[in-house]
């Protein structure tokens, strides 16, 4: 029986981490070989980290890269592996990459053809294109390499690779996490499978890197669109997946004049590669593959915040967590995030009431320290404040008080918080929402300040809804009930709300999401049902508060439109929709 055995290395690197990373990768090929694997395969540039942004305009980190590459491949014996790296053409060009290695040197090197600048990505600063879809002969088995957006098009390396005679496409990827985005990959390789009548082994990086995070997730599908074999997701994982290329050459023979053909890109070239191997161990077909359960939606979010957040710690030095306990809903999310994250022992609270905070903020805040095993610090701010007041006496003379007062106490705590990051080494981890950010309801040098931004990406009503499923995990309650009911509120003046500046958030979320990541007008949303003074109120706020975004930490990215790489508007602005 001719079958051909993967393994495939969903691998977290850390961006810039050469040395690192290449001992992380020769790991994964030894125990490729334990598990008499033909092919050991590694994420879209796993040797450099995915996105190295402006490294690569660096010529010693190229050149350190190749020599990584190098050393590699002496690593690489009894087995074939694919490496993503960055190659280097003869006149200068940089190539997002893929390396077949056999036998202690390289084969060939595939460079990625389509490149995405979209969104997050920026791959037309730094790469030129690749011009070559080559098939690879292992043994009588052939199949083709291409890199992450190459497998997005019907008429892109896959389908040439496929006339060529590739009976498996091995897709490497560093495709980044946003709700959705794992069932649009499900339905996008298994019509890629289905129309080219191949397998496709698609492989995807994991783990956190500043905003953006990787699920994994890869996912093997055969020649008609059926799952294999599937990793889990948000974690390291070897998948070993054994490929039965009789049931694709039986199928191909009797169904090749089903598929309409569609022409490949124009101009690409294709070869046959041959590599050269030695006869595979003794050993037969596995019984089983491997198979991950899909998450619902709140908790792929969470497992998408947790490794966010643990490595931007761990990746970055930190040596903790602080955070401000409000007693409020969003602070109890980033806590429960955190300790889940990097463990409660390294996680700790600081309650900073004012005489405008509630007993009810108190106990809660008390109550989710308890639940989740955190520390917990108080310290008041009202002597704090009316030292401020003394400050500005004179200058502040005959005016009355204002949003100034309630914007000293938040940058009052945001300069506690900063002081405990600055002596103990822990990160401040703030604890603004998306609804929050896209309107400017935040205090610059405020409840902004810190290090990392957990749920900056995260709608305030979804933020109700993951603590909801957070507290239905397992374990008992952890964030308390009455912060799942009562209105929010800044607690800055007496009686304050939120809705005294805001829509409410079930009418916020909606006008929000229309604008920000659906990119419609004024006019298109009004046709969605939405008062047109809210609307138009929603707008202006978000167009004004421009600059405080620009100067806010970098969080977790989980919709399809983050402020930040997603996100790039002109500061100085004079347009308006409406």
């Amino acid at each position: 029986m001719a079958f051909l055995r993967l393994a495939l290395a969903q691998m977290n690197p850390t961006v810039g981490d050469l040395s690192g990373n290449a001992d992380k990768i020769v790991r994964f090929i030894k125990q490729a070989k334990k598990d008499r694997a033909d092919i050991a395969v590694f994420p879209e540039l796993a040797l450099t980290g995915y996105p190295p942004e402006d490294l690569i305009l660096k010529p010693r980190f190229i050149a350190d890269n190749l020599s990584g590459i190098n050393r590699i491949s002496r690593h690489v014996s009894g087995i074939t592996a694919v490496i993503g790296f960055i190659d280097s053409g003869k006149d200068g060009e940089i190539y997002n990459s893929a390396a077949l290695i056999s036998d202690g040197r390289i084969i060939d090197i595939y460079h990625k053809v389509l490149l995405p600048n979209y969104g997050v990505f920026d791959e037309m600063r730094y790469f030129s294109p690749g011009k070559r879809a080559p098939v690879y002969a292992l043994r009588d088995i052939k199949f083709g390499i291409n890199i992450c957006e190459d497998i997005w098009h019907a008429r892109g390396p896959a389908k040439l690779q496929s006339d060529c005679g590739a009976e498996v496409i091995i897709n490497i990827n560093a495709s980044p996490y946003e709700t959705g985005k794992p069932e649009a990959r499900r339905v996008l390789l298994q019509r890629r499978a289905a129309e080219n009548s191949l397998v496709i082994a698609y492989l995807n990086t994991v783990g956190g890197q500043d905003e953006l995070v990787f699920d994994g997730l890869s996912i093997v599908y055969d020649h008609t669109g059926c799952l294999i074999a599937q990793a889990k997701p948000f974690q390291e994982e070897l998948l070993v997946v054994d490929i039965d290329i009789e049931k694709t050459r039986k199928y191909r023979s009797l169904e090749k004049d089903l598929h309409l053909p569609k022409k490949p890109k124009p101009g690409l070239l294709t070869c046959e590669v041959t590599i050269p191997s030695a006869k595979p161990p003794a050993r037969t077909l596995m019984r089983k593959n491997s198979f991950s359960g899909m998450l619902i939606k709140e908790e792929e979010i969470y497992r998408a915040l947790m490794l966010g957040t643990s490595d931007y710690i761990a990746k970055n030095g930190f040596k903790g967590a602080v955070i401000g306990l409000s007693g409020g809903v969003d602070s109890s999310l980033v806590a429960a995030v955190a300790a889940d994250a990097i463990g409660s022992e390294n996680v700790t609270g600081v309650f900073m009431p004012s005489r405008y905070t509630s007993r009810a903020s108190r106990e809660d805040a008390v109550s989710l320290a308890d639940n989740l095993g955190i520390d917990m610090i108080e310290i008041p701010i009202w002597p704090l404040l009316q030292q401020y007041r003394k400050a500005f006496r004179d200058i502040f003379r005959g005016l009355p008080e204002d949003i100034t007062e309630e914007n000293l106490q938040a940058r009052i705590r945001g300069n506690l918080l900063m002081a405990l990051s600055n002596k103990l080494g822990w990160i401040v981890l703030t604890t603004g929402n998306k609804s929050e950010m896209s309107v400017g309801y935040a205090t610059l040098y405020g409840d902004m300040a810190g290090g990392f931004a957990v749920i900056k990406d995260v709608p305030k009503t979804l933020v109700y809804n993951i603590c909801r499923w957070r507290n239905l995990r397992g374990g008992g309650t952890v964030i308390p009930k009455r912060v799942l009911t009562k209105e929010p509120t800044a607690e800055l003046r007496p009686n304050q709300k939120d809705s005294d500046s805001l829509p409410p958030y079930e009418v916020l979320d909606p006008i929000l999401k229309a604008y920000i990541e659906d990119e419609m007008g004024f006019c298109e949303i009004l046709k969605l049902g939405h008062d047109p003074e809210t609307v138009k109120k929603v707008i202006g706020m978000v167009d004004r508060s421009e600059y405080k975004r620009r100067q806010s930490p970098p969080g977790v990215k989980i919709t399809g439109r983050a402020f930040g790489r997603d996100w790039r508007f002109p500061i100085t602005n004079r347009y308006r929709s409406f």
